[in-house]
C-alpha cells in the first residue's frame, strides 16, 4: 500500500470517527410507546439508539423483543436479567420494613424502578452515551422515580422524556403512534384497540384504565385479573403452607429450600389460586393527583404476611412501634423514587439491626382471599407461656401491678383532682 492509499485510508477513518452519532439509552419495554420513540429519537436528534430493556420478572413479555427493536432502527438491545437483583436488594428491604404505601399498595411499581435506573446508567457508561430516554408520562410517578435514580447515579447524563417535549412529541394517542411508526416503515402487530395499562414484575402486576377511571364502578375482574382469580372464585377447600426464615430473609416453601425469587414466583401462584392479594385503591400520586388502579399482589402479600406474623413474636413492643413509623416512612421514601438517598439507606440500616433475631417457621393457611395463621415458632421467640398463662406463674406476681398502676395512672389522677378542684372553686 503507497503512502498516498495509506493517507486517504486513515482520513476515511477519520471522518468516520469525527461524524459518529452520539448513543441515547432508551428504558424499552417492546410496547408501543418505546417503540414509537425509537424512529422518533433517530428523526429529532439523529442519536444512536441503544434500547435497553430490564427483567425484573415480566414473563412472556419479553418474547420477541430482539426483533421489534432491529425493525423499529436501535442499534442494539440489551435484554438485563435483574430477577435476583431485584428481589434480594430490594423486594426484601421492602418486606423487612413491611413497606406499604397508604396502608395497601405493596410498591411493585417503586421497587422496581431505581433497580432499572441503575442498570440504565450502567450501560451508558459502557455504551459512552450522552442521554437516557424513558417513556413514562408527564403524569405519573414513573418519569419522577426514574429520573431521581439517573440524577443520583449519573448527574452528568441527560435525561429525555419525550411525553413531556410536547412541542416536538405530537403524539397524543395509540392510533397517532401506529400511524407515526408506519409512516416509518415500521409494520408492527399493535392495534388502536384500547386496554387496561399494565405493569408486571416478579412482585406483582398493576391496572389503570377503563372502567377503573371512575371509582364508582366495580372493577371487571373476569377480565382484568391476569395472575390469578377472585376470593369467589377460588376453591372451596383451603391449602396449608409453612416458611422459614432466617434474619428476616425468607429461606424455604413448604420445606424446600429456594432463592427469593423463586420464593416469591410460587407463592405467586399459591395466591393466586386462592384470591389472595387483588387491592382496588385509590391512591394520592407524587405529582397531586389521585389515581385508581387494582393491583394483583398474591406471593408479595402472603410473604409480607408471613414475615409480619414471625416478627411479632419476636420484636420487643418500643423496637416494633418504632418500626412501624420508620417502615411507613420508608414506603413514602420508596415510592417517590428516593431510593438513592441518605435517609432510605438510614432507615434501611435500622430495618435491618431489627430482623438479627427473626429466625423461625410459619405456617398458615389460604382461603378464599384471606391468610390465617396456623402456628408460628422461633428460637429467639420473646412469648413466655408462664408470663401469658392465666395461672400464676414464678416470673409474675399479680400484687405488683398495684404498684405500676398507680404510677402509671399517677397523671390521669392529678389532672382529674385539679379539674374536680376548680370546679368546686367555680360554684
Amino acid at each position: 500500500m503507497t503512502r498516498e492509499i495509506q493517507n486517504i485510508h486513515f482520513y476515511r477513518l477519520l471522518k468516520e470517527d469525527f461524524e459518529m452519532k452520539e448513543k441515547v439509552v432508551l428504558a424499552y419495554s417492546g410496547g408501543l410507546d418505546t417503540t414509537a420513540i425509537i424512529p422518533w429519537l433517530k428523526e429529532h436528534f439523529d442519536y444512536d439508539v441503544v434500547c435497553c430493556c430490564i427483567d425484573c420478572g415480566q414473563g412472556s413479555e419479553l418474547e420477541g423483543l430482539q426483533e421489534r427493536a432491529k425493525l423499529s432502527g436501535a442499534s442494539k438491545l440489551y435484554i438485563e436479567d435483574l430477577v435476583d437483583d431485584f428481589a434480594e436488594n430490594y423486594i426484601v428491604p421492602c418486606v423487612q420494613a413491611n413497606a406499604t404505601y397508604e396502608n395497601k399498595y405493596l410498591l411493585g411499581t417503586s421497587m422496581a424502578r431505581p433497580a432499572i435506573a441503575k442498570r440504565l446508567v450502567e450501560i451508558a457508561r459502557k455504551e459512552g452515551a450522552v442521554a437516557i430516554c424513558h417513556g413514562a408520562t408527564g403524569k405519573g410517578n414513573d418519569q419522577i422515580r426514574f429520573e431521581l435514580g439517573i440524577k443520583a447515579l449519573a448527574p452528568d447524563i441527560k435525561i429525555i422524556a419525550p411525553w413531556r417535549m410536547t412541542d416536538v412529541w405530537t403524539m397524543q394517542s395509540r392510533e397517532d403512534e401506529i400511524e407515526y411508526c408506519k409512516a416509518h416503515g415500521i409494520d408492527l402487530p399493535f392495534d388502536a384497540k384500547h386496554s387496561y395499562s399494565r405493569d408486571r414484575n416478579l412482585w406483582h402486576i398493576s391496572h389503570e384504565g377503563l372502567e377503573l377511571e371512575d371509582p364508582a364502578c366495580e372493577p371487571n375482574y373476569d377480565d382484568l385479573l391476569v395472575l390469578g382469580v377472585s376470593p369467589e372464585k377460588a376453591p372451596d377447600e383451603g391449602e396449608y403452607v409453612t416458611m422459614t426464615f432466617e434474619a428476616g430473609v425468607p429461606k424455604s416453601l413448604n420445606g424446600k429450600e429456594m432463592k427469593v425469587s423463586e420464593i416469591i414466583t410460587e407463592l405467586n401462584k399459591l395466591g393466586g389460586k386462592h384470591g389472595i392479594g387483588i387491592v382496588d385503591i385509590v391512591e394520592n400520586r407524587v405529582v397531586g393527583m389521585k389515581s385508581r388502579g387494582v393491583y394483583e399482589t398474591p406471593g408479595g402479600t402472603i410473604l409480607m404476611a408471613a414475615h409480619d406474623q414471625l416478627e411479632e413474636l419476636i420484636l420487643d413492643r418500643e423496637t416494633m412501634e418504632a418500626k412501624k413509623k420508620l417502615g411507613s416512612q420508608f414506603a413514602q421514601v420508596v415510592y417517590e423514587g428516593k431510593w438513592y438517598t441518605p435517609l432510605r439507606e438510614a432507615i434501611q440500616a435500622f430495618v435491618e439491626s431489627t430482623q438479627k433475631y427473626v429466625t423461625g417457621e410459619v405456617k398458615f393457611k389460604l382461603y378464599k382471599g384471606n391468610i390465617i395463621k396456623n402456628g408460628t415458632t422461633s428460637p429467639y421467640s420473646l412469648y413466655n407461656e408462664s408470663l401469658a398463662s392465666f395461672t400464676t406463674g414464678d416470673m409474675y406476681d399479680h400484687h405488683d401491678a398495684d404498684g405500676f398502676i398507680t404510677l402509671f395512672g399517677l397523671p390521669l389522677k392529678v389532672r382529674a383532682l385539679m379539674m374536680q378542684e376548680v370546679k368546686n372553686n367555680n360554684k
